[in-house]
């Protein structure tokens, strides 16, 4: 997930209540999953296991359950228990929204889109030129659609990806940020389901074709 605008270290550390090290103007441009990361993403670890693979990622916020020496060129915060507040940060930034409109008033959809009755269009969704979007086809908040796709019916586009960390026997849910974006020219079948990456973007190629009942 990017943010716009950019975000300093201070203001992050301030948001979740930690210490950190690093200069307080530390520009943070997203928030990320370790295998994902880019140069100005913050990510976090919470296992030694992970500590280095962490520490020397192109991420240059890191979020750590441990004082460690700061890298050069890069900034770290200090909490006591790094996956919640990592979730406190993606939940800030992209809160849930209420929709209490099939199609939201913040969503757009392009010339010559159809929407056959029974779709539900979310929050800053955004739909292409010329698609058809069959009955009862569910499109989360933040997806993003090209031009000329077909969507067939019962098909869910943007749902929650299945991460789960377990704690003290119990499961929490890592909160999903990211969201899908489909390329120009594609067919998705019927009662398909296609998650939102947790923090990247979950990406369909121009081009591509789906069958029936995929997720």
């Amino acid at each position: 997930m990017k943010l716009t605008p950019s975000k300093t270290l201070n203001e992050i550390a301030s948001l979740i209540g930690c210490e950190f090290e690093g200069d307080a103007d530390f520009k943070i441009t997203g928030i990320n999953e370790i295998h994902k990361v880019e140069t100005g993403d913050l990510t976090f670890v919470d296992h030694p296991k992970y500590y280095d693979k962490a520490l020397a990622s192109a991420a240059t916020t890191i979020v750590i359950n441990k004082k460690v020496k700061c890298p050069e060129g890069k900034a770290l915060i200090f909490p006591q228990n790094p996956f919640q507040d990592y979730n406190k940060l993606t939940l800030h930034f992209r809160p849930f929204e209420k929709s209490v409109t099939l199609i939201s008033a913040s969503a757009r959809v392009g010339e010559g889109t159809v929407l056959q009755p029974g779709v539900f269009v979310g929050n800053h969704a955004t739909i292409g030129n010329n698609c058809i979007i069959h009955a009862n086809v569910s499109i989360y908040d933040y997806c993003v659609i090209g031009d000329n796709v077909i969507i067939h019916s019962g098909t869910v586009i943007g749902s929650h990806a299945f991460y789960m960390k377990k704690e003290n026997n119990a499961y929490q849910k890592w909160n999903s940020c990211g969201k899908v974006v489909i390329h120009n020219n594609v067919e998705i079948g019927a009662n398909c389901t296609i998650d939102r990456g947790v923090s990247g973007d979950t990406i369909i190629g121009e081009g591509t074709k789906m069958d029936n009942l995929i997720q």
